[in-house]
């Protein structure tokens, strides 16, 4: 989450309430109105704080409309009802939760299947709360064993991780805050995420692990996970070197196995090590939920689960966060119950379509060249022609906002820095009619977009979406 501070010096502006919000006496409910920077003196009617809350969110913009978010921004009613029951349940609570944990082991072991591993009865994983704690969690587990094999030379080694430069920041703050050193293989070309021989080279005796990415942030594109298995197998029979893959499945983990059966990429790779994916994404639940499996019990050491006498029983953890509400986690097990195979592959096949489908209509457009087509996660990216000059990415992403639409747009890392693009994420919830408005406003604009002396939309300040 960002950091923020608080109010400037001398911020003392109160709240403004309308005076129909004091229900009996108008006149107590404009004289009491709350301050914005301290709590108030005094409590206020529910009626009322509710309203001063829910005006004031009303200026957020409208999360069906945002495509620059991965995570599910709708849901059945049925699913809202039982998160509604269970928000007061305590994740950690086990011993208290006993059917809210055996729905936790349930998804669990459901992913496990889902993924191929080996034996889905000896897999492990847990619960988060994402992508990101999960991908704590896995780095933790890498360092631990590579720690563990080179005893007689750490701590004076330093560990290392390998990526692609197109990881999500999660890692670079794994990295940062366990003393890692993060080696990312750049850009080149027209390739936007790693290139298995490259991270095969930057491979050392310190390395704990490799990152595949099933599903660029920046495109939307798989990383060659098979190919990085197997770049990783010929430099073991060089060095004898034995590095673990970790596949960062944030979104693809939960498309791939419907959609892309025939892809090789999970446990069915005995290189594989760990899996991460967000429930909230395309796991198709709201935020925020994450899950994390281990191969076995191997890939896990033993040292870093906590076994808590908490609250009267024994209860193993591996986790960042402790106290968590266990609403998600009962709204991933009704999805899988709900849609099951055959449900979520409907689902991801329509959302790829809808895809599919707006990137061939921007394209036809004519004004833009397409990086990806939606082909594989239903996102796609995209970036002015050769040919256009009076206008940017940027001045595409804020005119499309003054209709409503957040399409984030951003420039690419290392060795891409020249390209700045626009990226659409296809939800469940998009519909063919929403991208037909979205391709329908977006034509509108390009006659005046086409008008323009130049680009004029600072890109330092167009956007505040970052990787």
């Amino acid at each position: 989450m960002p950091l923020h501070k608080g109010p400037d010096e001398g911020d003392e502006r109160p709240m403004s309430v309308n005076p129909f919000f004091g229900e009996t006496n108008p006149v107590g409910g404009m004289t009491e109105a709350p301050p914005r920077h301290r709590l108030p003196d005094g409590p206020l009617p529910p009626t009322t704080a509710y309203q001063l809350v829910h005006d004031e969110l009303m200026l957020d913009g409208n999360s069906r409309l945002n495509l620059a978010t991965f995570v599910t921004t709708w849901m059945e009613p049925q699913a809202g009802v039982l998160m509604a029951e269970c928000r007061d349940k305590n994740m950690i609570d086990k011993d208290e939760y006993p059917r809210t944990a055996e729905l936790e082991r349930r998804c669990v072991a459901m992913l496990a299947d889902l993924w191929n591993a080996p034996d889905p009865s000896a897999a492990v994983g847990c619960s988060t709360t994402g992508s990101s704690e999960a991908c704590m969690l896995a780095g933790m587990a890498l360092k631990r064993r590579w720690s563990q094999r080179n005893a007689d030379r750490y701590p004076g080694a330093r560990p290392n991780l390998v990526m692609g430069v197109n990881v999500q920041v999660c890692w670079e703050k794994f990295c940062n805050f366990w003393e890692v050193e993060a080696r990312q293989v750049p850009m080149e070309g027209d390739r936007f995420h790693l290139d298995p021989q490259a991270a095969a080279e930057l491979c050392d005796e310190n390395t704990i692990g490799v990152i595949g990415i099933l599903g660029s942030t920046f495109d939307g594109s798989y990383e060659p996970i098979a190919d990085l298995c197997a770049a990783l197998d010929a430099l073991q029979e060089r060095t004898g070197l034995d590095i673990p893959v970790h596949v960062d499945g944030a979104s693809g983990a939960m498309v791939a196995p419907f959609l892309d059966e025939d892809l090789v990429w999970d446990f069915r790779l005995p290189r594989v090590s760990s899996i991460n994916t967000s429930g909230h994404k395309y796991g198709l639940v709201y935020p925020g939920v994450g899950w994390a499996l281990w191969r076995s019990a191997a890939e896990l050491p033993e040292e870093l689960v906590f076994r808590v006498n908490y609250l009267g029983g024994d209860m193993p953890t591996f986790a960042l966060n402790f106290s968590r509400p266990g609403a998600q986690v009962v709204a991933q097990y009704y999805t899988f119950l709900r849609l099951g195979r055959e449900g979520y592959q409907a689902v991801q096949r329509t959302t790829r379509d809808v895809a599919l489908g707006l990137s061939a209509r921007v394209e036809a457009l004519g004004d833009f060249r397409l990086l990806t087509r939606g082909d594989e996660l239903p996102v796609f990216a995209f970036t002015t022609g050769p040919d256009v000059s009076a206008y940017d990415v940027f001045d595409v992403s804020r005119r499309m906002r003054e209709r409503g639409w957040l399409v984030p747009a951003y420039t690419f890392p290392a060795n891409r820095e020249d390209l700045s693009v626009l990226r659409v994420v296809c939800r469940n919830g998009f519909s063919k009619d929403l991208a037909d408005l979205f391709v329908e406003d977006l034509g509108r604009l390009l006659p005046e977009l086409r008008c323009q002396p130049h680009p004029l939309t600072d890109k330092d300040a167009a956007t505040g979406f970052h990787h």
